[in-house]
């Protein structure tokens, strides 16, 4: 099976050409093992390219545990430019995801992808949690790189499975306010079951919460381990968001060949 390896700012994932319909969607085991990064080729998710009638394309995304998970962010910011190098559309395309519609430019090395809208933003007993394509916990941190003030994989693993988020449990972010305009942040994922170098849904999330409790106007700028990203969006009055874009690079890393 051909394959093709993206990564959009070190959240990186295994890209299928799966427009022939082929590809064994129900193997669970097969995809996680594909995700593998001792036995198979190594990602956080693993993304078929599908034919949708009305679209360029659609995404169906799989965590790397195997199992089909909710909107990734970078992930549609990969899939737009695997789809891009493929010759399915010039700069502007329209694809399906799980959550719905999504819009997005190639506009150079960076992807402007237009994120579904946000209803608002909920305190869940004393913690902040939003929905954006993926369920999100943001929490404001005074330093985040100190271990003594937050340990991103312990501390994330707890709240990723408390009940307040179940049945599905959520995904976890620290947030530090660096300057009035960037923030830097890190994230425990589910479905990984670990921190990432960047997480899509999850810097997007981290946004909107900043300008919900610290006032910070869009675009806000998100330094992550794996690199730097912006979010722009539009405050609505009733607390909800539109016109929300997750805009960074994504890039091709390298191409290959599995048995499966």
């Amino acid at each position: 099976m051909d394959f093709f390896k993206y990564q959009g700012t070190g959240n990186d994932f295994v890209m299928i050409d799966d427009r022939s319909g082929a590809f064994p969607v129900d193997n669970q085991t097969l995809i996680a093992k594909i995700c593998h990064r001792r036995f198979g080729i190594g990602a956080d998710g693993l993304i078929l390219l599908q034919n949708d009638d009305g679209y360029d394309f659609r995404m169906v995304y799989f965590n790397a545990d195997g199992a089909e998970g909710s909107m990734c962010g970078n992930g549609g910011r990969c899939i737009v430019r695997f789809a891009h190098d493929l010759g399915l559309f010039t700069d502007k395309t329209r694809f399906r995801a799980v959550d719905g519609e999504h819009l997005a430019e190639v506009r150079g090395d960076e992807i402007f992808l237009k994120m579904s809208d946000v209803s608002g933003i909920e305190d869940r007993r004393g913690v902040t949690f939003l929905h954006t394509g993926s369920p999100h916990v943001v929490q404001f941190v005074i330093d985040l790189d100190d271990a003594d003030v937050v340990n991103v994989v312990a501390d994330g693993r707890a709240l990723r499975y408390d009940s307040r988020f179940a049945p599905g449990g959520t995904n976890v972010n620290y947030v530090q306010v660096v300057d009035r305009n960037t923030l830097y942040v890190r994230t425990y994922e589910r479905g990984v079951e670990d921190e990432t170098y960047s997480c899509g849904t999850g810097v997007t999330a981290v946004a909107l919460a900043a300008h919900a409790r610290h006032t910070m106007a869009g675009p806000i700028a998100i330094k992550t381990l794996g690199g730097n990203l912006r979010v722009s969006f539009n405050p609505l009055p009733n607390g909800a968001f539109d016109s929300i874009y997750l805009i960074g690079p994504a890039q091709r890393v390298f191409a290959g060949e599995i048995a499966v």
